[in-house]
């Protein structure tokens, strides 16, 4: 697990966001396509597809709990947690192959299946 996704996790959890830096938390947001922009210490966070805009202020190199929150908020409410270089490990069947068997199965020209 990458360090970006360890801390998307962290944020996910809910259970440190008094206890997550600053740095961390926008790291995450630019990985999920989030742009920047910075007025004095106020980082503002905008995508598209997103209609909320997330306005970050540090305090000292920490992110507010209550911002935290928020950023969780966004991310659950438009799914944007899920992480396309990760893979499940279980690659769909080929094309016009199906992963089940059905009762069809076995049975040639109308026959039963032998038990």
């Amino acid at each position: 697990m990458s360090q970006a996704a360890k801390i998307l996790d962290r944020i996910l959890r809910g259970t440190s966001d008094a206890n997550l830096r600053f740095d961390d938390l926008r790291a995450v947001l630019a990985r999920l396509g989030f742009t920047e922009r910075v007025r004095g210490d106020h980082h503002i966070f905008t995508r598209d597809g997103v209609p909320e805009i997330l306005n970050l202020q540090p305090r000292g190199s920490q992110a507010k709990p209550y911002q935290v929150k928020q950023v969780r908020g966004v991310i659950v409410a438009h799914g944007l947690a899920g992480e396309p270089e990760e893979k499940s490990g279980v690659e769909p069947p080929p094309e016009g192959e199906s992963s089940r068997s059905t009762p069809e199965e076995g049975r040639e020209n109308g026959s039963e299946p032998a038990v």
